[in-house]
């Protein structure tokens, strides 16, 4: 059970990430709204991995935290915020990816 809200707080950690995207993109009150968004998310993403950390190896949840966050922005920053895919960049998701999924395997 662990697990699965760790990677939820991964992914409100890429909602946050998002927000200030999109935040930078916008002005006035619809600027304010996503700030708001990205503390909420932010709020919502510690207090999960909080909570995760109460029975997986905190060195382990933090990198698999910061993984899934890097990993999802860079996806968001792909298909929403148009930015480039090149070769490389995606090599390297997807050996960020495979670390994670190796971290899963040798934790407790």
């Amino acid at each position: 059970m662990n697990w699965i809200i760790l990677i939820i707080a991964g992914l409100f950690e890429v909602a946050f990430a998002s927000c200030l995207g999109k935040a930078k993109e916008t002005s006035g009150t619809e600027a304010t709204y996503w700030y708001i968004g990205f503390l909420v998310c932010l709020a919502i993403s510690m207090v999960l991995l909080i909570k995760a950390t109460q029975s997986l190896p905190i060195g382990t949840a933090y990198a698999v935290w910061t993984g899934i966050g890097a990993v999802g922005t860079v996806l968001v920053g792909i298909f929403v915020f148009k930015e480039p895919a090149t070769f490389w960049r995606l090599f390297f998701i997807t050996t960020l990816i495979s670390s994670i999924i190796g971290l899963k395997f040798v934790s407790s």
